[in-house]
């Protein structure tokens, strides 16, 4: 992507255009590596999702998450020659070694050639700790767009220091609606539940009382005693498909916006209009009530809409609402509902502050000082406004 908005930059100043991407310029993406497996289960990919006739060099499930494009367009592809060892350690017995690069941050040499990331030697977790640690708390948000496996390790190697984040915006589960990987379990939930439910425990008042239970492959150890914790607690702000699914981009929006770019020679408009009309067509072929090839197919802003809350809520903070504090758990050893949000429907009387634990409550739902505290997102200031917002913040106005 990044290899393909700097060809962009240099076709808009070769045709007297605004380069724009100037946030992406003054402050460059750290691009550090993930874990390689879930806390708890098996890898899941939404291969199902992919289109076919991919080249296998890119995942093993032979998808590149892009609709294939690495093959249908090849010559938007970074060359493999200059990203497969960015993110090696220093080898050992040198100056550098893998401790010493962790410890500084120091970047691998060929990190001069690339002029809008800066790839980092250590992992992930480290790097998102890294930065917790050295920016002042509540200054800092993590936008989590996928499984929380890092930063369930991230907050398990330094809880403390994980804590000092300001709030964490998590595109994930589905409360009141049915899943789109099983009928309960939405797919970055599902494919990690366990770092789900271990991060959603932060936010609560006694962080074991919804920890999940430990299996073989976790490896992961509790978090430290309430005492040792101390009283800071994680702010989650939940987006879930319940809210995700309603705020669309449709077939002629693309095509109006991109076509004529592409027409005229821009690499980006080109890139994405690939991958985005293989996504639409697998749409029309995993769904009911759309037309194959129709102009009012449309796909789902999941992830673009915590980039928006987290770009625009400070302007726009009133038209942003939540429900907030609420008791929202993950199942995670359910045979058919892993992944699943759960919560309390039950017509009871809760407990209020300094009353002791109610009766027969089995899960302690009810308790004040049990159970989860996470600020679910259920409304925007507008589910048509993010599509048009989006396609005009990266090509321009018309």
């Amino acid at each position: 992507m990044l290899h393909v908005i700097e060809k962009e930059m240099q076709w808009r100043k070769e045709h007297g255009r605004q380069e724009g991407f100037d946030m992406l310029r003054r402050s460059k993406p750290i691009v550090a590596v993930g874990e390689d497996e879930p806390l708890g289960g098996e890898r899941m990919k939404a291969a199902y999702y992919r289109t076919t006739n991919l080249d296998r060099k890119f995942n093993a499930d032979g998808a590149d998450g892009l609709g294939g494009i690495h093959s249908s367009h090849p010559h938007h592809s970074s060359p493999s020659e200059t990203w497969a060892h960015l993110f090696d350690p220093p080898p050992p017995g040198t100056l550098l070694t893998s401790t010493a690069a962790s410890a500084t941050h120091t970047d691998p040499p060929t990190s001069k050639h690339h002029n809008l990331f800066t790839p980092s030697s250590s992992p992930s977790h480290l790097e998102i700790l890294r930065i917790l640690d050295t920016e002042p708390a509540d200054t800092i948000t993590i936008i989590a767009i996928g499984p929380l496996t890092t930063l369930a390790t991230a907050a398990a190697h330094a809880p403390k220091t994980f804590l000092r984040a300001k709030q964490i915006l998590v595109m994930g589960g589905a409360v009141d609606v049915p899943g789109n990987m099983t009928p309960v379990g939405e797919f970055n939930t599902i494919a990690d539940a366990v770092a789900a439910a271990r991060i959603y425990a932060l936010t609560s008042p006694d962080p074991a009382s919804t920890m999940p239970p430990f299996g073989e492959k976790v490896k992961l150890p509790d978090y430290p005693s309430l005492d040792d914790l101390g009283e800071r607690r994680l702010r989650v702000l939940k987006f879930p498909l319940d809210l995700t699914t309603k705020h669309t981009l449709r077939r002629d929006e693309v095509n109006a916006k991109l076509k004529p770019l592409a027409a005229e020679g821009s690499p980006l408009a080109e890139w994405v209009l690939a991958f985005v009309d293989a996504t639409f067509k697998k749409v029309e072929a995993l769904h009911e009530g759309h037309e194959v090839g129709g102009e009012a197919t449309c796909i789902s802003l999941h992830d673009p809409l915590c980039v928006w809350y987290a770009a625009a809520a400070g302007q726009s903070a009133a038209k942003w609402t939540f429900i907030e504090r609420e008791d929202i758990r993950i199942e995670t050893v359910g045979q058919w509902t892993r992944g699943m949000c759960v919560v309390d429907r039950r017509d009871r009387k809760r407990a209020i502050e300094g009353e002791a634990d109610v009766e027969g409550d089995m899960g302690e739902w009810l308790s004040w000082k049990k159970g989860n505290r996470v600020d679910r997102c259920v409304g925007t200031p507008g589910e048509r406004v993010l599509a048009g917002l989006m396609l005009e913040t990266m090509f321009g106005s018309s």
